[in-house]
């Protein structure tokens, strides 16, 4: 069973999960990440104090709602569209990312916190 989490902005609020795959369990372990983000299309991403490599997780196939480590950036990515090397509706990420997580829900409502100074994610 992975972590239930929620992820929040000042006007956003959405539930999901870390699964319990060693990259999942070691972001866990960092929770809560109170945290700037950047932001590339209609993806956040921001750095986390973790080291992780590429596991049997990896991949460049990503959608909507999915949560992943970006090793080559150390970083967390939250997708919630298109990202700039889109073609159509899902994201697509800079380079292969462990997929870590999922958001309950309709994670495009996390295009209303583009505009948000933080990010926070903690344990549900």
């Amino acid at each position: 069973m992975g972590t239930t989490i929620v992820i929040k902005s000042a006007s956003v609020s959405l539930d999901g999960e870390l699964f319990d795959t060693p990259s999942g369990r070691a972001v866990a372990g960092i929770l809560p990440i109170d945290t700037e983000f950047n932001v590339w299309g209609d993806e956040f991403y921001f750095r986390v104090p973790l080291d992780l490599p590429l596991d049997e997780t990896a991949t460049t196939d990503v959608h909507v709602g999915d949560i992943g480590y970006w090793p080559a950036g150390q970083a967390i990515a939250i997708f919630f569209g298109p990202t700039p090397m889109s073609d159509g509706p899902d994201p697509v990420p800079a380079s292969e990312v462990n997929l870590i997580g999922r958001i309950y829900g309709d994670a495009r409502e996390l295009i209303e916190a583009k505009s948000a100074e933080r990010l926070t994610i903690s344990r549900k």
